[in-house]
């Protein structure tokens, strides 16, 4: 994205600017077409997954971006930090009024990561 700042008419200029933010008022901001939100509004959020069954993955604590197409969930469960891609396709429901995501991801995608159990850090252990 570019943007022009009054003020700054060179790249030399603005490159003291490099990797700053720029924030606007919530009430300022443009109104985004239908299924398009705020990243801001996503933190905050409970995320559910719908597969198999409805069950509370944790709450987000921010979005990361540039790993890939889609931006990642930064979903804090207890203690554990599980990553989800942000991505049209797992999405089902974005309520941001209600602070609430409701997904269908892909069987197993929240094991990956996952801490491994005591059978399976045996097993390592050993060599398997």
């Amino acid at each position: 994205m570019i943007l022009k700042f009054r003020g700054i008419d060179s790249i030399n200029e603005a490159e003291p600017l490099a990797n700053d933010q720029v924030q606007i008022r919530s009430g300022e901001r443009r109104k985004l077409e239908a299924g398009a939100e705020y990243v801001n509004e996503l933190a905050g959020c409970l995320v559910v997954s719908l597969t198999p069954t409805a069950a509370e993955i944790g709450t987000v604590r921010e979005v990361q971006f540039g790993a890939g197409e889609a931006p990642l969930l930064v979903i804090e469960q207890g203690k554990r930090e599980i990553l989800v891609p942000y991505a049209a396709e797992y999405l089902k429901r974005v309520d941001v009024v209600a602070k609430r995501i409701e997904m269908v991801l892909p069987e197993g995608m929240l094991q990956l990561d996952a801490p491994l159990t005591a059978e399976e850090k045996q097993r390592q252990a050993q060599g398997e």
